[in-house]
């Protein structure tokens, strides 16, 4: 599989590998780079099916991420322990690496992410049903006329969107088609419901075999408050499963911290990450 791969800074600067969220690529960071003070080399890969990484045009299977990843740091860091830092599905990715290869990796950075609602058993035909319902057709996504198009509906999506941000996102983050329109360049099969369930349990139980220091940055606008807020002791709970984590809030912000307070987010990286 080709794996597209963007780098920032120098190849003799501490290394750190950075994985997007669902429906994102690795453009998505540059906000936050060009906020770093420290010199970094920033390693962000198209994860598979998105971006200008390989499309599979059909459903994915989620532990091929972990593969992925391991593939990656084989390459660029083949003998040396990482740092990881992940936005949502990205969070998700380094943590569970993090515990199922501990040698691997040295500290973890957790963006906006702890977890999904819990899914029960009585939820398993149902979703069944609709992964069923939903092979009938393929998945198409939204088209834009041009890339202005594109940029505003991401400010009308998201109003803490700078013009400036929003205009570099749609020409970062998406791609023309052979019609001359514009769509987000993420394989639409990526918007199949899942036909398994979430079992939080396992997320738990991996976070508790986390032995390095993990941050945990919580926009307070985003999906950790939009799904637990409302239950603090459900926040608590998880956050337990972790040995050592740093929790800090994001004031500002939404599920996208990395666009709406890229300076916040890349001081409290740079307060946590070590450069031995």
């Amino acid at each position: 599989m080709h794996c597209n791969v963007r780098h920032w800074g120098s190849e003799d600067a501490p290394r750190l590998f950075v994985l997007h969220g669902w429906m994102d690529s690795s453009a998505t960071f540059q906000f936050v780079v060009e906020a770093l003070w420290q010199a970094w080399h920033v390693i962000a890969p198209d994860l598979r099916g998105f971006g200008d990484s390989d499309w599979l045009r059909r459903p994915y299977w989620f532990p091929d991420y972990f593969a992925d990843l391991e593939c990656l740091l084989d390459h660029y860091s083949p003998g040396e322990p990482v740092r990881l830092v992940g936005h949502s599905m990205g969070a998700n990715i380094a943590a569970m690496y993090a515990a199922a290869r501990p040698a691997r990796v040295t500290q973890v950075a957790m963006l906006d992410f702890l977890g999904l609602r819990p899914t029960g058993p009585d939820d398993a035909p149902g979703r069944l049903a609709g992964w069923l319902d939903e092979l009938r057709e393929v998945p198409r996504m939204r088209i834009y006329r041009d890339r202005r198009a594109l940029a505003r509906r991401l400010m009308s999506a998201n109003p803490r969107l700078t013009p400036a941000r929003a205009a570099f996102l749609a020409a970062n983050v998406a791609r023309t088609r052979a019609d001359g329109q514009i769509e987000m360049a993420c394989d639409p099969w990526h918007k199949m419901v899942s036909p398994t369930l979430y079992h939080v349990e396992e997320s738990m139980a991996a976070w508790r075999a986390i032995a390095v220091p993990v941050l945990m940055l919580i926009a307070d606008e985003g999906y950790v408050v939009d799904r637990f807020g409302s239950r603090p002791d459900e926040i608590r709970r998880r956050l337990e499963c972790f040995r050592n984590v740093t929790v800090e809030n994001i004031a500002g912000a939404g599920h996208n911290l990395q666009h709406d307070q890229p300076e916040m987010v890349a001081a409290a990286l740079e307060r946590f990450l070590s450069r031995d």
